[in-house]
């Protein structure tokens, strides 16, 4: 850019971007809440100070309480004034009428702004000013503080071991974490020293001294050691991706910290002593700054005028090539430092068996996946590690826990929910196209999203603490209740002592099946470790609330990633509204529903009278479940939904035990269900009679069961094939062996999943993986086949019932695959304004040199995947519109007073407000599709190539 501009206006440009001397222009710039982007090379690193050679780096959560996003923002624009404003003709004013005024009227502007906002949002959630204060005061903490309060964790322990001379009875992941972190820490402050060094080439240099070591160290060991737990469940995780996640949360930290102590108050004495020395400093500095500009650009040396203009703007991102470098390099000295040891029991009579607890080896690619490379690197843990995995969660460094104050509100791509963390309204996973179009995108034809979001961000939860306490009861006695996993292995089968080929051949196919049964074990312990972690946390906090973001067709998420109501049974049933209702007579009625929903096994497929009837010829197992959970019959273990089922068996026990049931306060939410919400989709846009029939969009006098519809045609199909000749057509033997285990549940996944394009593999594995929960098929070729045989089935049946579906997602697709010919990427806005860009693109590959190996980089590339584009297009816009409809049904539930929660096609509130929301969703379901969006594709498909210039005719589908 600088070579088109001429010496004079590129002269000014470099004067102007150069801070000034006053007291109303603050030098630390608004921490970034910016995407990373990946770019090539590496950028010069922000000019910090080195953290040893500044006694105030550490700087306290007090300096940062008065400063939210807001005030960041305010902090920019102030800065971006001063700097454009012209000072070569007009001398600064005096120092000291600098301080006078600036100061007291920022300091007045400041307060009065905050004050005024804190009281705002206080309000509009029902809490006094000064608890909201004091909750904003601990959730500054939260965000700023967590890594530091765990590295003067283990300072303290290790001055406490040193003083005893004993070692603290720890937990035995926390023992190990106390162990690795001094050696660690020692080592990361020996290569800052080296780095810092003159003459130091290494690539990771710029970055390693701006934390201090501990810090540093307690990063790598934490974000590590959490890769590992949500990995695979082989203990190991990918060096690319362990090292990016590494170097990223590094740069989070030096921003948040240096933005902190950039910000933080300072005593009254301090100012003082140093506002006169600090003032006069800077205006010496920067005017010898301006006066070596302007000489250097009298001479035309415009290299050295972009190196300190590149010195001074110390706010640009690292890159994804520095975070590889710097996570790197952290990693190599984890594992040179990291050992482990037997415990006592385990070791034998000669020297102790000490060795690495972790390693760094090189995988291969399976041939039929090669596609950038054909090796990579893991870094695999000891076995002993991982068998602690799975009891980590307590000790680990939790990010974007749930929030204690409601989220700040969206007002940009990276301005809202946290008030420190990174955050982003859409995550893009670093597709370029679709974030510079969320970006480009005029705020007030975002306004409906952010208003979604801030809805949905808005509602306050709490931990159910007497569910909790029945989910801790069964987790310390080893799971296996109510849908927890297993606390121990599988054992291993052993060899049978033979030459038999068939026999060994039998063995080894049981051997792999039973380490995969115990590698998903472990995942799922290691994830309920996490929810249950996350739980123990809150349980004590009055309430907390989920910022919400965006994937990139539009559906909305909560940004927080474990104890969410997006999740399993387990989240579902320890979370509930923070705010009670009276149950009221309707409440009363729904909260009957909704237990028949929760049990299910076919009593949800009943009349609304039928399911009230159902809970009313149950209440002696009702009031048994929720006065002796695990004592009792334990009914509630009955129920498709276990802990939500018990959590209302709670509720409903209070209420009828009550003198006045209709008054008792009510803080469980009330799911209204979708009916396969994709066809429900597919039969709006197509205006398909029959369709909207079958998922319930006319109203019957019992809800309809597509699911049970489609078991039925697959019995009749299997049992006509059931009646060949096995020796002829294998089918038949297929047919005889799983025909009596057809049934809803075993075809519902491959129905809901089958109109956002799920394959026949994907149905097979879904399908395989029910019967093998029945544990009917023991032989595993046998279930293989059986798996096969059914998902075919299950997909002609499909393809029979839903014909008018099936074709408008034949079109949409033929639309895609003529954009993508053209080497063009489907897009399209959303009825809420939100432009949606398909990312698939191919990848090239970009190579890094680390010190721990050479990383391989994904890139886009300029060529659209055609397949891809075409094959994702109906599900993703499908998508696009039923998140469209969350977010309309939100923001009209929120104007009516109501406490709205939505999982994609399940909206929740109070039982006292379920025939309200009833009304505002189909409402807006009505309003979604009065405009006939496929006749007239050109307002929401705003892609270039449309059918009308192009071989695909458009088609109506109106029935």
């Amino acid at each position: 850019m600088w070579r088109r501009l001429p010496a004079r206006r590129l002269a000014s440009a470099l004067l102007s971007s150069l801070p000034v001397t006053s007291a109303a222009a603050p030098r630390a710039p608004p921490l970034e809440r910016r995407l990373l982007p990946a770019t090539s090379g590496l950028p010069p690193p922000p000019r910090f100070l080195s953290w040893q050679q500044d006694p105030r780096w550490f700087a306290s959560s007090a300096a940062a309480e008065a400063v939210s996003s807001e005030e960041a923002e305010e902090l920019h624009q102030a800065l971006e004034i001063f700097r454009a404003q012209p000072n070569q003709n007009q001398p600064p004013p005096p120092v000291e009428e600098q301080q006078a005024s600036g100061r007291d009227h920022r300091g007045r502007h400041r307060r009065n702004r905050r004050g005024q906002q804190a009281q705002v949002a206080a309000a509009e959630h029902g809490m006094t000013y000064h608890k909201y204060a004091s909750l904003r005061r601990r959730q500054i903490r939260i965000e700023t503080e967590a890594w530091e309060q765990a590295a003067k964790e283990y300072r303290e322990l290790l001055a406490d071991m040193c003083e005893q001379k004993l070692a603290p009875n720890l937990p035995y992941i926390k023992s190990l974490f106390l162990g690795w972190f001094e050696p660690l820490r020692d080592q990361i402050a020996a290569e800052q020293e080296l780095v810092a060094g003159r003459g130091s080439r290494a690539s990771h240099g710029p970055y390693f001294n701006m934390l201090p070591a501990d810090m540093m160290a307690v990063i790598t060991m934490h974000k590590l050691m959490g890769l590992l737990m949500t990995g695979s469940g082989d203990g190991s995780v990918r060096v690319i991706q362990a090292a990016c996640q590494i170097g990223e949360a590094i740069e989070h930290e030096v921003r948040i910290h240096r933005f902190l102590e950039k910000t933080r108050k300072k005593s009254n004495k301090e100012k003082e002593n140093e506002e006169e020395i600090c003032d006069s400093d800077i205006a010496n500095e920067q005017q010898r700054l301006r006066k070596k500009v302007t000489d250097l650009m009298k001479k035309q040396k415009l290299r050295q005028v972009r190196k300190i203009v590149k010195n001074q703007d110390d706010s640009r991102p690292w890159g994804q090539d520095a975070h590889a470098k710097v996570g790197s390099r952290l990693i190599e000295l984890f594992i040179e430092t990291a050992h482990i040891q037997p415990p006592a029991s385990q070791s034998s009579d000669g020297l102790p068996d000490i060795r690495p607890a972790f390693r760094h080896e090189m995988r291969t690619v399976p041939k039929e996946q090669q596609k950038l490379s054909r090796r990579y690197g893991v870094i695999k843990c000891d076995p002993l590690v991982r068998q602690g995995l799975d009891r980590t969660a307590k000790h680990m460094v939790i990010p974007y826990m749930p929030m204690l104050i409601p989220p700040i509100c969206w007002t940009g791509y990276d301005k809202g929910a946290h008030l420190f963390l990174p955050c982003y309204v859409m995550r893009t996973h670093g597709a370029r196209q679709q974030r510079e179009a969320v970006k480009r995108t005029p705020k007030e034809q975002m306004q409906s999203v952010f208003e979604a979001l801030n809805t949905l961000g808005s509602t306050k939860w709490r931990v159910n603490k007497r569910v909790l306490s029945i989910i801790d009861r069964i987790w310390s006695s080893g799971g296996r209740l109510a849908d927890l996993v297993d606390r121990t292995d599988v054992p291993l089968p052993e060899k049978p002592d033979t030459e038999d080929e068939t026999l060994l051949k039998k063995w080894r196919w049981h051997m792999r099946s039973v380490k995969k049964e115990n590698s998903e074990r472990h995942s799922q312990r290691c994830d309920v470790e996490l929810k249950l972690a996350v739980a123990r946390k809150m349980k004590d906090e009055e309430g907390f609330y989920y910022p919400h973001n965006l994937d990139f067709r539009g559906r909305a998420y909560p940004m927080h990633p474990y104890l969410n109501h997006l999740g399993s049974d387990l989240c579902r049933g320890v979370l509930e509204f923070a705010e009670g209702r009276p149950l009221g007579e309707s409440g009363l009625r729904w909260l009957k529903i909704h237990l028949a929903n929760l049990y299910a096994g076919g009593v949800d497929k009943l009349s609304y009278d039928g399911r009230i009837a159902f809970a009313e010829n149950h209440l002696e197992e009702i009031f048994d479940s929720a006065d002796r959970p695990l004592e009792g019959k334990r009914w509630w273990l009955g129920a498709e939904d276990p802990f939500q089922c018990l959590a209302v068996c709670m509720n409903l026990t209070e209420a009828l035990r009550s003198s006045s049931p209709e008054t008792t306060i009510s803080h469980i939410p009330v799911h209204q269900d979708g009916s396969c919400n994709g066809l429900q989709h597919y039969a709006a846009l197509g205006r398909d009679k029959l369709g909207a029939i079958a998922v319930n969009l006319v109203a019957g006098e019992k809800p309809a069961d597509v699911y049970s519809g489609i078991a039925t045609r697959v019995v009749e199909i299997m049992r006509m094939d059931s009646q060949k000749d096995p020796s002829t057509d294998p089918d038949a033997a297929r047919a005889r062996l799983i025909l009596d285990q057809v049934d809803r549940k075993l075809v519902k996944q491959t129905v809901m999943t089958s109109v956002y394009g799920v394959t026949y593999v994907g149905a097979r594995e879904q399908i395989k993986r029910r019967l093998k929960e029945r544990g009917v098929i023991a032989d595993d070729a046998e279930l293989f086949g059986a798996s096969c045989y059914a998902a075919k089935v299950t997909l002609t049946a499909l393809g029979e019932m839903f014909q008018a579906a099936r074709s408008i997602m034949n079109w949409l697709g033929d639309c895609a695959k003529v954009i993508a010919c053209e080497n063009e990427p489907v897009k399209w806005t959303t009825p809420l304004g939100l432009p949606v860009v398909q990312p698939y693109r191919k990848l090239g590959r970009h190579l890094i040199k680390t010190s721990l190996q050479v990383l391989t980089l994904q890139r886009e590339t300029d060529k659209v995947m055609v397949k891809r584009q075409r094959t994702a297009f109906p599900p993703n816009f499908v998508h696009s519109l039923d998140g469209s409809h969350m977010m309309m049904t939100a923001v009209a539930c929120k104007r009516q007073g109501l406490n709205f929660a939505g999982v994609h096609d399940s909206y929740w509130t109070h039982a006292c407000d379920v025939d309200t929301m009833n009304t505002i969703l189909r409402e807006k379901f009505v309003e979604l599709y009065d405009t006939p969006i496929l006749e007239n594709p050109a307002p929401i498909l705003s892609f270039e190539y449309t059918a009308a210039n192009s071989d695909v005719e458009a088609k109506s589908f109106t029935g």
